[in-house]
């Protein structure tokens, strides 16, 4: 990865307002209600597992740490809220706010699963419901792309994966996308911006536009060669593929060889992709240049590359756009931002499907391993309580498992405390190592595309007691 600029750079200069409309109106309603000091606990987890997965990638985090940090109300802001009805008393307390919260959180780059907390937010009531929107749509959005990302460069193995997907995003989440993807693990992206900010590795070569404003194809690539001889990839399938696309890019690969250069490769865009690659392989080899790479684009995802991988098809490198910066198959991460304490009082919300019911009081989460460090499973237990001798399903109580001898880590790091950020945020380079250290950890089982284990899940003895005497009480 280059080197990342220092320039004073967030996502979003001014996030105040970057949030739906009840959340204010319930900071309102605390303040004039005399609740503003009052102390809440808020949790961030996900319910459903996206692509029919069995993981997610948790990212976001360090755009999240880096807009929180300055969060404030600025005077044409406050002057819009007035005119949409909001009390000047309520405005004068805006003027004057600074966020002041304490988050734990999982490193960026930690495989997470459904219902178990990745993020806890501590404060007063008003701060921390004031950055639900926001919380929510940053790590929604960035997990499910790094996972995404993940899943295709698994499926990839040793072949490069680059990101291709800046026009096919949705407008400005194509800046988080090409962020999220690389701590997915994707090698290089197309898209400038997020190179220069997050000192990712730009790449790209040539559009179809390229070939077709030249008189015919051999100039197009001989011009590109000549201004490009060190990084020269010809696109092929403008207008004949086998007879003319590939024979003209041997000939400029000759001629480059002539001037002490070496072709670095062909992309494919079009048609049955293992049929071409063999074909353009076999032209290749035949020509003497077999050290020409063979990229593809079009369409791919993690199935898709996987199938090709398994037809033996001869590609080295994978240009992925639609399907990863848009989450196709799972358009969203149903992560969600529940209330567990006020007051240091327990809290739970009660639901007709009992898997929606959220586990009150403020709580941690214990990953349990065994003696190769493989993950056994996660516990979710209260925060002040020692670490549990058995662990039990949440909703089955007759499955548990004995845990005294199995060695644990906390999940949940400090992040931010009483409005102080503690550390600098990880850069996107660390994130994507932490992120491969993590799933190396973790069981096959759970990484493969068809019918993943599920990941164990427990809670403890304490926790399922005050869930249970709580929802009694509700009802």
């Amino acid at each position: 990865m280059n080197r990342q600029h220092t320039y004073n750079h967030t996502l979003f200069e001014r996030p105040a307002l970057y949030t739906d409309f009840y959340e204010l109106t319930m900071a309102q309603g605390y303040f004039l209600s005399g609740r503003k000091d009052d102390q809440a606990c808020f949790d961030y987890f996900f319910r459903d597992l996206p692509f029919d997965g069995g993981y997610v990638v948790f990212a976001g985090l360090s755009d999240l740490l880096q807009i929180l940090d300055g969060f404030q109300f600025y005077e044409d802001e406050l002057s819009y809220l007035s005119e949409q009805g909001f009390k000047p008393e309520f405005l004068n307390f805006l003027r004057d706010f600074r966020l002041n919260v304490t988050i734990h959180a999982a490193k960026e780059g930690e495989i997470i699963f459904p219902q178990e907390p990745a993020l806890r937010v501590e404060g007063s009531i008003i701060h921390t419901q004031i950055l639900e929107t926001l919380l929510l749509n940053i790590l929604n959005f960035e997990s499910l792309i790094a996972t995404k990302a993940f899943r295709m460069k698994y499926a990839a193995g040793d072949k490069k994966v680059l990101d291709f997907g800046l026009r096919r995003a949705q407008g400005f989440g194509g800046i988080q996308a090409s962020k999220a993807a690389a701590i997915g693990g994707i090698e290089a992206t197309s898209n400038v911006y997020s190179a220069f900010t997050q000192g990712l590795t730009p790449s790209g070569t040539m559009a179809h536009s390229w070939i077709q404003s030249f008189e015919d194809e051999h100039t197009a690539f001989r011009k590109y060669a000549r201004y490009y001889p060190d990084n020269c990839i010809l696109l092929v399938d403008t207008y004949d593929t086998l007879n003319s696309g590939i024979p003209n890019a041997i000939k400029v690969a000759k001629e480059l060889e002539e001037q002490g250069h070496k072709m670095k490769g062909i992309r494919l865009d079009s048609g049955d992709l293992a049929y071409y690659s063999r074909k353009a392989r076999a032209q290749l080899d035949e020509a003497g240049l077999d050290y020409v790479k063979i990229a593809v684009s079009n369409q791919l995802d993690e199935r898709l590359i996987q199938s090709l991988l398994n037809q033996r098809a001869p590609i080295d490198l994978f240009g992925v756009g639609t399907r990863l910066v848009t989450g196709h198959d799972t358009p969203a991460l149903d992560g969600v931002y529940k209330l567990a304490a006020v007051n240091k009082q327990p809290k739970l919300k009660i639901s007709e499907n009992i898997e929606k019911t959220t586990l009150p009081g403020r709580k941690k989460v214990l990953r349990y391993s065994n003696a190769s460090d493989t993950f056994l499973g996660d516990g979710i237990v209260l925060a002040h309580e020692e670490d549990p001798a058995i662990i039990y399903h949440p909703h089955y109580p007759a499955k548990h498992t004995d845990v005294t001898e199995i060695q644990s880590e906390p999940l949940l790091q400090p992040f931010i405390r009483n409005g102080e950020l503690l550390n600098t945020p990880p850069s996107v380079a660390e994130s994507a190592s932490y992120a491969r250290q993590r799933f190396e950890r973790l069981n096959a089982e759970h990484k493969r595309f068809e019918n993943p284990h599920i990941y164990k899940i427990g809670i403890s003895k304490k926790l399922m007691d005050l869930r249970d005497n709580l929802s009694q009480k509700v009802k």
